[in-house]
C-alpha cells in the first residue's frame, strides 16, 4: 500500500521535469539538482555557447519562465447557485485569474485537452487587466478582484510605457507554457491576434510549442465595408495562429463544404457521391507520364494524376472510364467527396465580427458586449476534431462565444464535446448598457449567455439530450488553514490549523480541492454515504473515497470494504488529525491494505 500525504499545492512541473531528465540521464542529477558540469560533458557538442546566437528576449522573460513553473496553493470553490444542471453536466465555467487557474488544472487535466481557442487582450494601449504580481499572484488576484466591484481597473498598459511590449509578453508567456501542458499529444491551439503583437506572439509560440509544430497563420476578415478608426488604412482583418502539441500526431484540418462546392458532386454509387473529372494533367516533366491504351487500341500519351500502377488499380475497381469526345478519347476518374470535409484554407472571409455581435445582442440585448468573435468561426476551427467527447478550453473566454459554439456544434453534429471556460471577473463600465442591465462583470455576461444560448438551441432543435449545463467554480485561497498559512503570524496559524477546515468553508469545498490537488476530473459525480457517525464521499463511482470527519475509529474500515463490493475502490482519503488515535489509524490502514486498497491518503 502507498501512503500519501496530500499537499495543498498544484502540480510541481519543475520537479517532474527534473525526474524525467533523471530517468533519461541519471548521471546529470544529484540530490534532485542538475549538475551542469556533467550536463556539459554529455551534451558538450550540442550546447550553444556563442555570444552571437539566435534568441528572442525581453525584460522580465526569465521571471515569466519561472512563473510558469511555480505551484499554486489556491483552490476552485464550487458555486452551485450560479451553475446550471450541476448534477449532470460535463462542462465547467471557472472565474479567476487564468494564470492561477491554469496551474490548478495541471493535475486534473494534464494531457487531456484536445483543442484550445483563445482571444487574448490585444495590446492596444488600453486597460490591461492581467497584470501579474509574481511575488504572490494568488493573494494579489484576491485583493484586486474585490476592488473590481469598486470601479478600479487592475492596471493599464499604455504605449508610453517603456515596457509596452514586454508587459504583454510577460502576461502571455507563462499562460501559453501552462496551456501546452494541458494539450493532448494530438491537440492544437488557435490564438486570435492583431498586427500589434502577431510577430512577437509567433516567436514565443515557436519557443513554447516548437517551430516544427507551427501549422498556419490564418487571416480572418473581421469586417466588410463601413468606416474605420484606423489612422492610415482600414484594418479589416486579424490573424489566428495555429500550433500543435506534436505535429506528427496530427491529421489534416478539415472544414465543412461550401454549398456551391458540393453541387458538382452530382452522381452517386455505393461508395458515395462523386463527379467525373479528367485524369489527364498537363505537367511538364511529370513522373506520371506514360501511355494508356484506349478501348479501340489507340495509344494515349499524357501526364496523368497518378502513377501507372495506381491507374491500373483504379481501372480494375471501376473508378476510371473512357469517354469518346470530338477530339478523341478522354480518360476520366471519379472524384469523390471527402466525407471529412474540405481542407481548411488560410484565408477566412465568412465570419466577420458583425455576426458575432448580432448573436449576443439578440440573446442579451443591444450594446451588452462589443467586438464579439462569431460562433461560426469557432465551429469552423474545431470541425477537424475526429473523436467524440473531447474537451475544448478557452482561458480568455470573455462573453463565452467558445462555450456557445461548442453547444451549437454538438447539436448540429451529434457530438458530446465538453468545454472549460476561464475568465477573470473584470468589472463592466458603470456607464455601460451592460452594467445598467445588471451585468456587473464579464463573468455574469458569459454565464448568462451560456444559459440563454443553450435554452435557445434546445427550444429550436427539440434536442433535450443536449448537455447545455455548466458547473461554476471560483478561484480562492485553500480551504485548509495549514495549506494557506499566514506567514505574518505563523505561530498562530500552526495553533489553529488543528481544526483544519476554515470556518467559512464546507466539506464540499474541501472535497473539490482534494479532487483538484490529487488530479481528478471536476465533473465526476459525488455520492454521499452516511455510515454510522461518519460521512463517506465516493468520487466517480469509487475512483476515490473521502472521509473528512473527526474521531474516526477502526469501524470505518469495514464500511469502506462493504462499499468496495460494488466498485473498484483503490484509494481513500482521511484528515490526518481526524483519527481517534494513532492505533486506530494503523488498524484502519492495515485492514484496508489486506482488502486491496492501494493508496492511503491523508491531508
Amino acid at each position: 500500500m502507498i501512503e500519501t500525504n496530500l499537499t495543498g499545492e498544484s502540480k510541481d512541473i519543475l520537479n517532474e521535469n527534473i525526474q524525467t531528465l533523471k530517468k533519461l540521464f541519471p548521471e546529470i542529477v544529484s540530490e534532485d539538482k542538475i549538475d551542469f558540469d556533467k550536463f556539459k560533458t554529455i551534451f558538450g557538442g550540442h550546447i550553444e555557447d556563442s555570444s552571437e546566437k539566435y534568441n528572442f528576449t525581453w525584460p522580465g522573460k526569465i521571471q515569466a519562465i519561472k512563473e510558469s513553473q511555480k505551484q499554486s496553493s489556491g483552490t476552485l470553490r464550487p458555486c452551485k447557485e450560479e451553475s446550471k444542471n450541476w448534477e449532470n453536466t460535463q462542462n465547467l465555467y471557472i472565474e479567476g485569474d487564468n494564470l492561477e487557474v491554469l496551474k490548478l488544472l495541471q493535475k486534473s487535466y494534464y494531457n487531456k485537452i484536445k483543442a484550445i481557442y483563445i482571444d487574448p487582450p490585444y495590446n492596444t494601449g488600453n486597460d490591461f487587466v492581467y497584470k501579474d504580481n509574481y511575488k504572490d499572484n494568488l493573494n494579489n488576484y484576491l485583493e484586486l478582484s474585490n476592488q473590481m466591484g469598486g470601479g478600479q481597473k487592475l492596471t493599464t498598459n499604455t504605449e508610453s510605457d517603456g515596457r509596452y511590449h514586454s508587459n504583454w509578453l510577460n502576461m502571455m508567456y507563462p499562460r501559453l507554457k501552462l496551456a501546452r501542458n494541458l494539450l493532448k499529444d494530438e491537440g492544437f491551439i488557435f490564438i486570435s491576434i492583431d498586427d500589434n503583437e502577431v510577430e512577437n506572439l509567433k516567436k514565443i509560440c515557436d519557443e513554447i510549442f516548437g517551430e516544427e509544430n507551427f501549422i498556419a497563420s490564418l487571416i480572418r476578415q473581421t469586417r466588410k465595408g463601413g468606416g474605420s478608426m484606423s489612422k492610415y488604412v482600414s484594418s479589416d482583418h486579424d490573424y489566428i495562429l495555429v500550433f500543435s502539441k506534436n505535429i506528427t500526431c496530427l491529421n489534416r484540418f478539415y472544414v465543412p463544404y461550401d454549398e456551391d462546392y458540393v453541387k458538382r458532386y452530382k452522381e452517386e454509387d455505393s461508395k458515395g457521391r462523386f463527379f467525373w473529372d479528367t485524369f489527364a494533367r498537363n505537367r511538364q516533366g511529370s513522373s506520371n507520364s506514360y501511355i494508356i491504351s484506349a478501348p479501340d487500341g489507340e495509344k494515349l500519351k499524357n501526364s496523368w494524376i497518378y502513377k501507372e500502377d495506381k491507374f491500373q488499380k483504379l481501372l480494375d475497381e471501376g473508378e476510371i472510364k473512357f469517354k469518346k469526345i470530338s477530339t478523341g478519347w478522354s480518360v476520366q476518374i471519379k472524384q469523390r467527396i471527402n466525407t471529412q470535409g474540405q481542407i481548411m484554407r488560410s484565408l477566412i472571409t465568412d465570419f466577420t465580427n458583425e455576426y458575432g455581435t448580432k448573436v449576443i445582442n439578440d440573446l442579451l440585448g443591444k450594446e451588452i458586449f462589443s467586438y464579439v468573435k462569431p460562433i461560426e468561426l469557432i465551429k469552423h476551427l474545431i470541425f477537424s476534431i475526429e473523436k467524440d467527447e473531447e474537451i475544448i478550453l478557452d482561458f480568455f473566454s470573455g462573453s463565452s462565444t467558445s462555450a456557445h459554439a461548442v453547444l451549437e456544434f454538438n447539436n448540429e453534429n451529434n457530438t458530446k464535446h465538453k468545454f472549460i471556460m476561464v475568465q477573470i471577473p473584470e468589472e463592466t463600465n458603470k456607464k455601460s448598457k451592460a452594467y445598467s442591465s445588471g451585468y456587473k462583470n464579464i463573468c455574469e455576461i458569459g454565464k448568462e449567455r451560456i444559459r440563454r444560448g443553450g435554452e435557445h438551441i434546445v427550444e429550436e432543435s427539440g434536442n433535450k439530450n443536449l448537455d447545455v449545463g455548466f458547473k461554476v467554480f471560483k478561484l480562492d485561497s485553500s480551504n485548509l488553514k495549514k495549506w494557506d498559512p499566514d506567514y505574518d503570524n505563523l505561530e498562530q496559524t500552526l495553533l489553529v490549523s488543528q481544526d483544519n477546515i476554515k470556518e467559512d468553508r464546507t466539506q464540499e469545498d474541501l472535497i473539490y480541492e482534494i479532487m483538484l490537488k490529487y488530479g481528478i476530473d471536476l465533473t465526476l459525480p459525488i455520492e454521499k454515504y452516511d455510515v454510522g457517525e461518519n460521512k463517506i464521499y465516493s468520487i466517480g463511482f469509487g475512483a476515490l473515497l473521502i472521509c473528512l470527519d473527526d474521531e474516526i475509529t477502526k469501524d470505518i474500515a469495514n464500511s469502506i470494504i462493504e462499499l468496495s463490493k460494488d466498485s473498484e475502490i483503490s484509494r481513500v482519503v482521511f484528515k490526518d488529525n481526524g483519527f481517534a488515535s494513532d492505533a486506530d489509524k494503523t488498524n484502519i490502514k492495515e485492514t484496508l491494505r489486506t482488502h486491496n486498497i492501494d493508496e492511503f491518503i491523508t491531508i
